[in-house]
């Protein structure tokens, strides 16, 4: 019989260690007396205790599973979008000045045509109507009147218009191809990780801004056609932004081009203003929370859960796929995307399964578009879900199943009834005997609120399929077990959702929830231990913010370990 190693967890413990290699000799002793006893090994699951350190011994593959979700993503394209854990003291001045700015600007409330001036706005029309663009006297009957952050970075107005989001959407950071090899363009502004020349004053970043827009181009695939930046804005609707005119709605495009000039025009201004060191400190924070960010994801998942048994995996991007599978993760793992993975959101659910569980490959098989097909259209977007049935070395039949819901979480019971159709309303089908186990962000909310979906209604949900989660086998669990604590700064294009650092605990705003499951039939296996962990060490800090430097995401990581029934 094959055994190996699992990991040392603490039942209902948020924390636990490993110590590789450790063996008690009572269980050595008690081992050998029951392989003398009874003539064949019985491996049974033993403790060593010493300090705050737990060790188990070997576990049979036929009685245990260990397993670990993680949705990966975090900070994408803006360093500062998020409040982090950063033990560097200019990063905590910096934006606690931010802050102060924002809120009490008092006379650097300065009209926005201080910063955005005049000539600049002449500049930018000779460029629109260049581009075929007209019908932007919105600049002298309005916008230029305005006061920096009381008129127009705090004006919720044009948060609901989508007026500097949307064009930072499509252009803060871009994926590009010369000839068959990507890369990345930035726009010029703070909130990315622009690294093409200094921003220190405004009559630079204006010119590298305007060159950007309308006269770089770029090719969006591999040897595809290259087009002017600005033709990848995108109208904005009224049926969807009703707080839109209807002659805003007509010029959404040029007005979106002006306002999100004047956006970064007062970012630009404002850091310039409160300190000339913010362009190292965001090189900085680039390196480790953006550019290193899969080399960091990779190093935390190949080294500290090493020997866990399947990786559940959210919102990963293609790169990383190709990444995984050219490091130690992928000589260990076979890395198992959806056969319809996106290329343009880039956001891609992975299973991941150890290849001295799982040693034949042959014998995964993946089914995630026959799931998707249960759904109503658009309920999950390409690359949300991906599903498969797998055997392990001793002929156990599984299913695995990793999903990404939306932000609210609508989409996460309609696909988990689906996944559950899928497997258990197949009628005598093969599936019906394969235990499953499906790591997912689920997206759910301690506070139940309309539009969000409530982390308790979930389990109730589950519960009653014949499910239980890491989190229990009941409908009562704790709703405050969470996996989340982020909230945006004000370094971020929608104002209406940035929050004060002492308002961290309390503000609606805060994404403090208990957002990630592992889910299994109760039937099928039991829970024998789970932990979370929002350092990259095992261990899970509920005092911090995350991601942090030295964890990536802004998730944590559950993992469970599973008895086999």
């Amino acid at each position: 019989m094959r055994r190996r190693p699992q990991h040392a967890t603490t039942m209902g413990s948020d924390r636990y260690d490993r110590h590789d290699g450790e063996r008690s000799p009572f269980m050595v002793v008690l081992g050998m007396g029951c392989l003398a006893l009874v003539g064949f090994l019985v491996v049974v699951r033993g403790v060593f205790v010493a300090g705050s350190h737990v060790v188990e011994a070997e576990v049979a593959y036929e009685t245990s599973l260990s397993v670990a979700t993680w949705n990966v993503a975090a900070i994408n394209n803006n360093p500062f979008e998020y409040w982090i854990t950063h033990h560097d003291p200019a990063y905590n001045s910096l934006m606690e000045d931010v802050q102060r700015f924002v809120d009490e600007p008092g006379d650097r409330d300065v009209p926005v045509s201080d910063v955005f001036t005049e000539s600049m706005f002449g500049e930018l029309k000779a460029s629109m109507e260049a581009a075929g663009w007209a019908g932007l006297d919105v600049w002298r009957d309005d916008f230029r009147h305005r006061k920096i952050i009381s008129g127009f970075v705090k004006d919720g107005t044009l948060g609901k218009k989508r007026l500097a989001s949307m064009p930072d959407r499509v252009t803060n950071t871009i994926k590009t191809f010369d000839g068959a090899a990507p890369s990345v363009a930035y726009r010029p502004t703070v909130i990315n990780c622009y690294g093409g020349g200094d921003l220190g004053d405004a009559q630079t970043w204006w010119a590298r801004w305007r060159a950007f827009v309308f006269d770089a181009d770029i090719a969006k695939a591999p040897g595809g056609d290259r087009v002017k930046v600005y033709t990848l804005f995108n109208p904005i609707k009224r049926s969807k932004y009703p707080a839109l005119t209807e002659e805003e709605e007509r010029v959404s495009i040029p007005l979106q081009t002006l306002a999100g000039a004047i956006f970064d025009g007062v970012l630009v201004h404002m850091m310039n203003v409160l300190s000339p060191t913010w362009q190292a400190l965001r090189a900085d924070m680039c390196d480790k929370l953006n550019r290193r960010k899969d080399e960091r994801t990779l190093d935390i998942l190949a080294t500290t859960y090493k020997r866990t048994d399947v990786l559940f995996l959210q919102e990963a991007a293609s790169s990383f796929v190709a990444a995984a599978n050219a490091n130690d993760l992928g000589r260990n793992y076979h890395v198992v995307a959806p056969s319809s993975m996106d290329g343009s959101r880039d956001q891609n659910s992975l299973v991941l399964l150890k290849k001295s569980r799982f040693p034949d490959r042959n014998r995964v098989a993946e089914f995630s578009d026959a799931i998707v097909q249960r759904l109503p259209k658009g309920t999950a977007a390409p690359g949300d879900l991906v599903a498969l049935s797998a055997v392990d070395a001793n002929d156990k039949a599984y299913v695995f199943a990793s999903f990404h819901g939306d932000t609210n979480g609508i989409q996460t019971m309609p696909v988990t009834d689906a996944v559950h159709a899928h497997v258990r309303g197949a009628g005598d089908s093969e599936l019906r005997a394969h235990a499953l186990v499906f790591g997912l962000d689920a997206n759910t909310y301690k506070v139940e609120r309309d539009g969000y979906q409530g982390v308790l209604p979930y389990q109730a949900d589950i519960v009653a399929k014949g499910m239980a989660s890491q989190r229990g086998d009941t409908a009562a669990i704790d709703p405050a077990g969470y996996t989340t604590f982020n909230a945006r700064t004000y370094l971020q294009p929608q104002l209406n959702k940035a929050v004060s650092f002492a308002e961290r605990y309390t503000n609606l705003n805060v994404d403090h929830n208990p957002k990630d499951f592992i889910l299994f039939y109760r039937d099928q296996l039991a829970l024998a231990s789970t932990a979370k962990d929002n350092t990259g060490k095992r261990r899970y800090d509920e005092d911090i913010m995350f991601p942090t430097l030295d964890f990536p995401s802004d998730h944590g990581i559950s993992s469970a370990v599973l008895t086999v029934l």
